[in-house]
């Protein structure tokens, strides 16, 4: 059972430019696609720590919300965690069987950029 108290925000992380990568790319899947995602980051912030097959962990204190949305397609979004924040960094269609490095390097560097 899920707590009904959550244990972790999810924020979307900024750029430089005031940018929020993450909040731009849910925009821009269909509405279903976002609202299984939106649940998805959900259930991490009421249920965290959570293991598969909603969250795994890529090394590097980095975590992937895994959601299967709409026409077969896999979605996921990279996060960290910080004090009681998750830190959403990076979000993509997986078209891979692994995630590519260069995804992951994407939310590495959003993750080097952060000040608290």
């Amino acid at each position: 059972m899920v707590s009904e108290e959550k244990k972790l925000r999810a924020y979307f992380v900024k750029t430089e430019s005031g940018r929020e990568p993450v909040k731009d790319w849910l925009k821009r899947l269909h509405k279903n696609d976002r609202g299984i995602v939106g649940t998805d980051i959900k259930t991490v912030e009421y249920g965290w720590p959570i293991g598969m097959p909603t969250c795994k962990s890529l090394g590097k204190g980095l975590w992937e919300i895994r959601s299967n949305i709409s026409d077969g397609r896999i979605a996921r979004v990279i996060f960290y965690i910080h004090e009681d924040k998750i830190i959403l960094l990076h979000g993509f269609i997986k078209k891979t069987q692994k995630t590519p490095k260069g995804e992951i390097e994407i939310a590495l560097n959003r993750k080097k950029s952060i000040t608290f």
